[in-house]
């Protein structure tokens, strides 16, 4: 039997087999689709490669880090991000707590970037009042204009960045997805630059899992990309931080911010994204259990672990700050 279930990470309409897994998530049966384990699901190669993953020792001279990171030209305590999540507000049975109102609040009391994905324009405004600084991340409609309207309306609430998830295309039916009852469609080049300066924000391409991607953001004027495959949208799609030095290398020099995410779900799994090239950081997965469970709080004590952990991985292998870090010191 199968069943249609929306990923609040992705916003995706997604089917999968009722008997295949057991969700570890808190809420309703169903309400976050969980990885089948097959061969062709892209997080088992994901953890696979992220474990694969050894760190020397360097600890001579070897000091506390400061964690501080300067992203979109503000100055944040961790390089550590909460990534886009869609609709958990519309399917969280507890019709007392608003989840994405308590991850807003939660990034402003710790001071880190708070994300944002598929939401109405109203529901949106509800989210980030009171909230800290924010980035708003849209679909790539197929209503054009639609894209315009929401970037340019998180633009007058004053958030820090805006930006599209380009991966969200296809369907698992072959043809373009649909969201909410809301058509999806294709992103060509001049569209992508019809997007980025529609404000005047920076504008950031999430979901770039090739070099060939991340040259068209770069060229189409994106101030960062966020090296991702969406929790495995692409079947047998390669690890992020696979692919995520040879884009760094196409892209030295010119400005573009790299940006990471992909299931990382402790300090550690952090450290090895941000050694291996990215600015910093989104974590999705890594919070979402206690986000579900215990709400603000929850989501507060789970990333201020993983900034000790990253602390501690940054003083075992002496980096003194953000901007020290050294591939040099992981081996496959």
């Amino acid at each position: 039997m199968t069943k249609e279930k929306t990923d609040a990470l992705s916003g995706a309409s997604m089917k999968h087999e009722e008997a295949e897994t057991t969700s570890p998530w808190p809420g309703p049966k169903g309400m976050i689709p969980v990885t089948s384990g097959r061969a062709d699901d892209a997080n088992v190669h994901n953890r696979a490669y992220l474990d694969s993953i050894l760190v020397e020792m360097r600890i001579i001279d070897a000091v506390k880090p400061d964690l501080k990171k300067q992203i979109f030209g503000q100055q944040f305590a961790s390089p550590l991000m909460l990534a886009a999540i869609s609709h958990l507000d519309t399917i969280y049975q507890d019709q007392g707590r608003s989840p994405m109102h308590e991850k807003a609040m939660a990034a402003k009391k710790i001071n880190v970037l708070n994300w944002i994905g598929m939401e109405s324009d109203e529901h949106y405004q509800e989210i980030i009042a009171g909230a800290g600084p924010t980035v708003r991340i849209v679909k790539p409609f197929a209503d054009h204009d639609e894209i315009v309207k929401e970037l340019q309306f998180a633009e007058k609430l004053g958030a820090v960045a805006v930006g599209m998830d380009i991966d969200h295309i296809p369907g698992t039916d072959g043809n373009y997805d649909v969201v909410d009852g809301i058509e999806l469609g294709p992103i060509s080049f001049e569209d992508l630059k019809r997007y980025v300066h529609s404000v005047k924000l920076p504008f950031v391409a999430k979901g770039v899992l090739s070099v060939s991607d991340a040259i068209k953001a770069r060229d189409a004027g994106a101030s960062a990309i966020v090296v991702s495959h969406h929790h495995g949208r692409i079947p047998f799609g390669v690890p992020p931080l696979k692919v995520l030095p040879e884009i760094k290398s196409a892209l030295e020099g010119s400005g573009v911010k790299i940006l990471a995410d992909g299931s990382l779900m402790s300090g550690y799994d952090a450290y090895k994204a941000l050694a291996m090239g990215a600015d910093s950081v989104l974590i999705g997965r890594g919070i979402l259990s206690e986000l579900l469970e215990t709400g603000e709080a929850g989501v507060i004590e789970k990333l201020t672990k993983m900034n000790q952990q990253l602390s501690e991985m940054m003083m075992y292998t002496g980096v003194k700050d953000t901007e020290s870090f050294n591939r040099s010191v992981l081996h496959m």
